[in-house]
């Protein structure tokens, strides 16, 4: 009972956000592809660690302006019907795929359905911003991501079980699961008007006329997360680049099923460890639940250094993993859009998106070159001390932001009600 009542932090929102709750859900039920990527063009096409990198690289490089895209869209049109239009492309692409032979035609169609997915995205998390005052933002976003991966318990255990012989199944699951989340936003979300901020100057301080370059001119602790950000997705990435390509060298392709019941007990952690520690770090700043989050982080993918070999141990490092996963996304996510204008959320979330793909992608094709030549392990003593390095940015961080937005700190004992 006592679990139970810890939903109860989530009563009082906008009925919208708890379409897009739900639409999450459907959403992500059927992803059970992404997560196997980096194993389709190693096991499937046989391709290198390095030459993975460089074609994530290259994806990353034409996906930069469709993010910009993408957030420019967000904040000059509906944001709903941007979902929609993007969402139609992607099971368009994903039907596709269900179709046709394993090639690099079937890469391109999953990766333009990408761009799609890319272009959405800013509308979403504004869409999350915009539906809830700065007071429910912490819950609103905690929302949402419990509802993205509620979809993704078991999804990436059943795509690890087609991966094998059965890939283009997943894809045929995955469009017809993401045009379920479609039709659910069209006949639901009506209302996309934005609520009412209260207690917060910071997003009231611009007009839309103004430029995403003045707005960041003028606020520098934002560059210095974004900053941050780009630090700790590299580190995060892991998870989908390394993690895979270190069990597909011990295991060969029964790695696919090792990597997708890893990926699985990551969202089941996240399901139940959100509305928990939501609560729990209640009064803890933005900054706090990101410091904690990349020290657990690091922590979990540091045991790779010790645990070769070891299956037990690795549901542990995806234990402690997503734990940190969880407090990093519960800090980063309401962290911007309580510090920026309102009518600035799609562009200023697409420069964020940028620049950790962007970063992200260059220093990820050093990580497979270093993956090529080097022993694994060494690998990630790399990765966990650029992870270190990433906490004391985010310390840094917590200093100059107290300077520059005291009248957050002000309110932080207030912050959330209702817990």
């Amino acid at each position: 009972m006592k679990l139970l009542k810890l939903y109860d932090q989530y009563r009082g929102l906008r009925r919208e956000i708890y379409v897009l709750f739900y639409g999450r859900i459907v959403t992500n039920m059927g992803a059970l592809i992404w997560p196997m990527l980096t194993l389709i063009l190693t096991n499937k096409l046989h391709m290198s660690a390095s030459q993975v990198a460089t074609l994530l690289l290259v994806m990353s490089a034409v996906m930069l302006p469709c993010t910009l895209i993408g957030g420019r869209l967000a904040d000059r049109f509906n944001k709903r019907n941007l979902i929609i239009v993007c969402d139609l492309v992607t099971v368009a692409c994903y039907l596709i795929c269900a179709f046709i032979e394993i090639s690099m035609t079937f890469v391109v169609l999953f990766f333009i359905a990408g761009l799609f997915a890319t272009i959405e995205h800013p509308s979403y998390d504004a869409l999350v911003a915009d539906l809830s005052t700065t007071e429910e933002r912490t819950r609103a976003y905690s929302l949402s991501y419990l509802g993205a991966n509620l979809g993704l318990v078991l999804a990436p255990t059943i795509g690890g079980l087609l991966f094998k012989s059965h890939l283009n199944l997943a894809f045929l699951i995955n469009a017809v699961s993401t045009l379920s989340s479609t039709i659910l936003i069209f006949f639901l979300i009506k209302d996309v008007s934005r609520s009412k901020e209260t207690g917060n100057r910071y997003e009231a301080e611009a007009n839309d006329g103004e430029s995403t370059l003045s707005i960041l001119r003028k606020r520098p602790v934002i560059v210095l997360f974004f900053v941050c950000v780009a630090v700790a997705s590299l580190v995060y990435s892991q998870f989908n680049y390394l993690i895979p390509i270190n069990l597909e060298r011990l295991y060969d392709a029964q790695g696919a099923v090792l990597f997708g019941t890893l990926t699985s007990l990551n969202c089941i952690v996240v399901v139940v460890g959100t509305p928990l520690i939501t609560n729990w770090s209640a009064r803890m700043t933005d900054v706090g639940r990101m410091i904690c989050g990349e020290s657990l982080i690091a922590a979990g993918l540091g045991m790779y250094i010790f645990i070769q070999g070891c299956r037990p141990l690795y549901y542990v490092s995806m234990l402690v993993f997503s734990v940190g996963e969880v407090f990093s996304t519960l800090g980063k996510q309401p962290f911007i859009t309580r510090r920026i204008p309102a009518t600035h959320r799609g562009r200023i979330a697409s420069v964020n998106s940028i620049t950790s793909t962007l970063f992200q992608a260059v220093a990820q094709k050093g990580v497979g070159a270093l993956a090529d030549r080097a022993p694994i392990t060494v690998v990630w003593e790399v990765i966990t001390a650029i992870g270190a390095g990433c906490v004391g940015l985010y310390a840094l961080l917590g200093r100059k932001d107290r300077r520059a937005y005291p009248a957050l700190y002000e309110k932080a004992a207030e912050q959330e009600p209702g817990r």
